[in-house]
């Protein structure tokens, strides 16, 4: 499975009437996480949500690319 860089969130049971609003609705959830935390907390949190997304995802192939396109992003 390839890597997918299309929009692509959603929540079930959950209506929307734009397409932005999950992602919206994302990064908000994303910023109140690292709310009122230090430097050294964020990055903390920052690295266990990377471990534990990419063992949700579980296919290296899928890991390998996404690392690669956000390493020549930097």
């Amino acid at each position: 499975m390839p890597l997918n860089l299309q929009a692509n969130f959603s929540e079930p049971g959950q209506r929307y009437f734009r397409a932005f609003t999950p992602g919206d609705d994302f990064y908000q959830t994303l910023i109140d996480t690292h709310r009122d935390l230090s430097d050294e907390q964020s990055a903390m949190v920052n690295a266990k949500l990377v471990l534990l997304l990419a063992n949700h995802i579980g296919d290296i192939t899928v890991l390998r690319e996404a690392m690669h396109i956000a390493r020549n992003d930097a």
